[in-house]
């Protein structure tokens, strides 16, 4: 299993840091390699349903399936513990790893989960696959994705700045879903660069060889292609001062929520995940690509 998402990115950056956190409510967790990512998610979500733990409520996703749904039509697996109807709102969503086997697919993909509290579906992210790429060990015994194999997934799920809305913020603010997701890769870009100043390291500096290294062990026939057109959602998102700031909203209330960074800042640091990143990603020179 590898935690994705934002509680990866809060461990790996504030794990010895009581003084900051990120704000979530789901723990995402990938299963992972995908040929065993459906029956460990099965055993997983049976032994959470035997202790107790609830379907999360939804007017149309709120119970198990049936045998009969299409597997797109079934309820995903989002369970929250036993005390949360009173005391929380967070919930865990279980993920499978993407099946790149055959011409390395990077779409969306659902797998039936049975149970005996009836059907769910586990849903997989093509380019999540990059998530599978050297994931952090942590002393609790779970992995988390690199934050730059996030930052580069939701990239490339983004080459422009679509229409997609998702539901209102805790204000009832919609939100671009582009702008959510490319916000978060300057918000990581952001705690990289924080890290790298507090510890005087250069991590931000070896994202772009990172990148390009997952690329070719996880994507070989399309690295080049899909490191070429990386940057093309963070440059329309950065040219648009109205999805800046709805970008800076969305960080400041999740992954930034202890920083309340400016616009400013979020910008600056955008200029320079494409100066440093970016831009050395789409160079690579792919023929001296080993391992």
């Amino acid at each position: 299993m590898i935690i994705i998402g934002s509680l990866a990115a809060g461990y790996y950056f504030f794990a010895d840091d009581g003084a900051k956190a990120v704000r979530t409510k789901d723990v995402d967790c990938m299963f992972s390699p995908h040929a065993k990512a459906v029956t460990a998610a099965q055993q997983v979500t049976e032994e959470l349903l035997r202790a107790k733990w609830t379907p999360r409520e939804d007017e149309a996703w709120g119970k198990a399936g049936t045998a009969d749904q299409r597997p797109e039509d079934l309820p995903l697996v989002r369970l929250r513990p036993p005390q949360a109807a009173s005391q929380s709102e967070w919930f865990i969503e279980l993920l499978g790893a993407p099946d790149t086997s055959t011409n390395e697919k990077t779409g969306k993909a659902f797998d039936v989960i049975k149970t005996s509290h009836g059907y769910y579906a586990i849903c997989s992210f093509g380019f999540l696959v990059l998530a599978e790429w050297e994931p952090v060990p942590t002393k609790l015994g779970i992995r988390i994705a690199r934050p730059e194999m996030m930052a580069l997934a939701n990239m490339l799920h983004h080459p422009s700045i679509g229409p997609e809305v998702m539901s209102g913020d805790q204000f009832g603010r919609p939100t671009k879903r582009a702008n959510k997701d490319l916000g978060r890769v300057l918000a990581l870009a952001y705690l990289t660069v924080a890290r790298d100043r507090k510890n005087d390291t250069e991590e931000l500096g070896s994202w772009h060889i990172n990148m390009a290294r997952a690329l070719h062990a996880k994507l070989p026939r399309h690295a080049a292609e899909l490191a070429a057109r990386a940057g093309d959602g963070i440059r329309e998102l950065l040219a648009s001062k109205n999805d800046v700031d709805e970008a800076l909203r969305t960080c400041n209330l999740g992954l930034l929520a202890s920083m309340d960074v400016e616009a400013d800042a979020l910008l600056a640091t955008g200029r320079r995940l494409v100066e440093e990143v970016i831009e050395p990603l789409a160079a690579t020179e792919w023929s001296t690509m080993i391992g």
